[in-house]
């Protein structure tokens, strides 16, 4: 496709949403606004909090483009909404317990200059929990369509879009409240190409409250909603035949590692073995899963667990 040119010195405009994350809210604001990037705007979108966000967002609200406190549909519903007072060319969200490392923004606005081709461009991420210990560093690769119709996961504050074509594809799909920022770099991914940073960009933060454990079954039940809406559009539906298998196994997989992290190894463990059944290339490239799976199951996961936090208690 045709992409406008970007400006020399382009808008990058970054989308808060936030809902009773008072706890790690203003880590996030802070984390987004010092950045060495000049040409910033951000805008927050709290879905009517009610624990002491308001007081957090008002302390930044002169740096704030624009925010707004109200109920909304959900997290994509939220993103859109202000995505539409957005006027940067390239684009980002920021959940509200998420952070940037410093400089990603310079580093995003650097890829989009070096791949002027580009629709998209992501970097590597952090995981960390409630109290910024680094528990697991996530390095990806370049990726293609076929890979993100096979579950090549991306961590979201990672990536940046340009404005343009994330309202091309009509923005989140509210539809989707566990995998739709995927669904997005699937809609996304087929009108350009998407270009990897090796450089790790920000950190996702993994704790009690976060979806992919209290809500752990929905991740897999939405991998299988994407492939049935890929199967059943036509600009899709070619891409995906060549991979059928391979994608299939993979949302078992992606079912089977949520299903992990909210908890549940013998839910976990079935869901790796139907990978393994259905194309079992895939599911080998994820021992990881069942080796956890079992030692949880045997009650080994403790010693883990154990050996987590005393490197806590060392740095």
């Amino acid at each position: 496709m045709n992409l406008s040119p970007l400006s020399e010195h382009p808008l990058v405009s970054i989308v808060i949403p936030s809902y009773n994350q008072a706890a790690f809210l203003e880590r996030t604001i802070k984390s987004a606004l010092e950045q060495d990037y000049p040409y910033l705007e951000h805008i927050l979108v709290d879905g009517a909090s009610t624990d002491n966000s308001v007081e957090i967002i008002k302390k930044y609200g002169d740096q704030l483009a624009w925010w707004v406190s109200e109920k909304d549909n959900g997290q994509g519903d939220a993103i859109n909404k202000g995505m539409v007072h957005a006027k940067g060319e390239i684009v980002a969200w920021l959940n509200s317990d998420d952070c940037y490392l410093p400089a990603a923004i310079s580093a995003a606005v650097d890829a989009f200059e070096a791949n002027p081709d580009a629709v998209m461009v992501y970097g590597d991420m952090l995981a960390i929990d409630e109290n910024e210990f680094v528990t697991n560093t996530f390095r990806y690769s370049p990726l293609t369509l076929e890979d993100l119709l096979c579950f090549q996961i991306i961590g979201q504050p990672a990536v940046f879009m340009r404005r343009e074509v994330f309202e091309q594809v009509n923005g989140l799909d509210p539809n989707f409240h566990f995998l739709l920022d995927h669904h997005l770099w699937i809609r996304i991914a087929a009108r350009g190409k998407i270009a990897h940073i090796p450089q790790t960009l920000s950190a996702a933060r993994y704790h009690s409250g976060a979806k992919n454990r209290a809500q752990a079954s929905q991740f897999g039940r939405e991998a299988f909603q994407i492939l049935d809406w890929a199967a059943s559009d036509e600009n899709f539906a070619p891409v995906l035949a060549r991979v059928a298998r391979c994608a299939r196994a993979s949302a078992h997989r992606v079912d089977a590692r949520y299903l992990l992290d909210g908890g549940q190894p013998a839910q976990a463990l079935a869901a790796w073995m139907r990978a393994l059944v259905t194309h079992p290339a895939t599911a080998f490239r994820r021992m990881n899963i069942l080796v956890s799976a079992l030692l949880m199951l045997v009650g080994l996961h403790q010693l883990r667990e154990w050996f987590l936090e005393r490197r806590k208690q060392t740095r």
